[in-house]
């Protein structure tokens, strides 16, 4: 019996591996621009790191995380998430000790046990930036431009941006205070779970999905009303900023996240995809989380945006990915001295910087040209006794049903000439 790759994975084929390449490097070149660099951290880390930092009253700590014992009986989790793991690396790492701040960004992937949704699996793959060490809210603004930039250079139209401050400890514990006092009388109709966190933290109930719970908090108290001086003035500049650099938003009180460790501003990205809404990136500030993980007390503000979603929202916005050739030049041979000659000139052109290629099948000639012909090869060279006796080669343009001689010393030459003609 075949066995098959696990629920909620999916293998990213050699047919579709360009998409995925085409997407990665246009972030590279953007993130490049606004001085990020690649942090790469373990698939897997010590599970007490993601129960610090992302909270053990959360969906993902409760329920969501892939944890077990290794041969030396510890306790480690395949990442959740990419903002804990770079945390820690920056900590580890003595990070605060090169210029602030630091700009990271990463593509890992991320583990999940939930049911497979709309562009998002059990393993899938985040884009993410974190930035250590700014505290100021222009940098909340760039991050929000450089995640604006991602979606318009993938050609990802109509998607909109809300935004809202969850406040710092000092205004949300006056907070925690009015959602509990509104919270406890409407306990017992809420699900077991908000039960739980209307006590240990009543901010989360805003953000559950259960349909019950969401109409017995239809008028809860909202964070913006909560806000500290200085929370109200940072929350104010990075609209300020926002309004700058021309990028439209909404305030929606209502976004508070899934994860703990954000404070102050929180940010979602929502696309239409026609039959619904998907939030198609998250993020915001968690200046508490280094020292929460046992550094020094250092602002923090980053962001994660799923691959696949990327790639299902361009599909839907019709954005055509172009397809790379496969090969330039097809060498066709004809016997075991051309066989040998073409192996060596094969290479002689890798060499040059042209995708080349050779049979490694035993086709027939006519077969060779057909398989020329799917891979979508624009130039077969055809070498045989006669040619090399010859000194020469003869190169099929394949578009222009035309068939031409070179002399071998000049193959690779003549090949790139032609090639800069396509």
């Amino acid at each position: 019996m075949l066995t098959k790759c696990p629920k909620g994975t999916k293998d990213v084929t050699p047919q579709q591996s360009y998409k995925w390449h085409y997407v990665e490097n246009m972030i590279r070149d953007i993130t490049a621009r606004y001085g990020y660099r690649e942090v790469r951290t373990p698939v897997f880390e010590h599970t007490e790191l993601f129960a610090r930092g992302i909270g053990d009253t959360t969906d993902v700590v409760q329920k969501e995380m892939y944890t077990f014992l290794d041969k030396g009986g510890r306790s480690v989790t395949l990442k959740p998430e990419g903002t804990a793991g770079a945390a820690r690396a920056y900590i580890e790492n003595n990070l605060s000790n090169e210029p602030r701040p630091a700009k990271m960004y990463y593509f890992t992937p991320v583990f999940r046990y939930e049911n497979p949704q709309s562009g998002r699996l059990r393993e899938h793959h985040q884009f993410g930036v974190e930035v250590f060490g700014a505290g100021e809210p222009s940098i909340d603004a760039e991050i929000v431009a450089l995640a604006s930039e991602v979606f318009d250079k993938l050609g990802i139209r109509g998607v909109r941006l809300n935004i809202n401050s969850i406040g710092c400890p000092t205004c949300r514990a006056r907070y925690n205070e009015a959602l509990r006092a509104y919270l406890e009388p409407k306990k017992e109709a809420l699900c077991e779970l908000c039960r739980g966190r209307a006590e240990k933290n009543p901010m989360r109930v805003i953000d559950c999905k259960n349909q019950r719970c969401q109409e017995q908090i239809r008028d809860i108290p909202l964070m913006l009303d909560y806000l500290c001086d200085d929370c109200k003035a940072h929350f104010a500049a990075f609209r300020s900023h926002l309004d700058a650099l021309g990028i439209a938003y909404t305030v929606n009180g209502r976004i508070v996240r899934g994860l703990d460790y954000y404070t102050k501003t929180v940010v979602e990205f929502i696309a239409d995809v026609g039959d619904g809404e998907l939030t198609v990136c998250g993020g915001g500030r968690y200046d508490g989380l280094i020292a929460q993980l046992g550094g020094e007390a250092t602002c923090g503000i980053g962001f994660g945006m799923g691959i696949e979603r990327l790639l299902m929202v361009m599909e839907k916005c019709g954005v055509v990915i172009p397809e790379p050739r496969l090969t330039d030049v097809f060498i066709a041979s004809l016997g075991e001295r051309a066989q040998r000659e073409g192996l060596r000139l094969c290479a002689a052109l890798r060499a040059a910087g042209v995708k080349a290629d050779v049979d490694h099948c035993g086709r027939s000639f006519k077969g060779k040209f057909k398989y020329a012909d799917k891979i979508g090869a624009p130039i077969v060279c055809v070498m045989g006794d006669d040619e090399l006796d010859a000194g020469a080669v003869k190169l099929r343009l394949m578009k222009q049903s035309k068939e031409i001689t070179v002399a071998l010393d000049d193959a690779i030459d003549s090949i790139k000439g032609e090639l800069e003609h396509e």
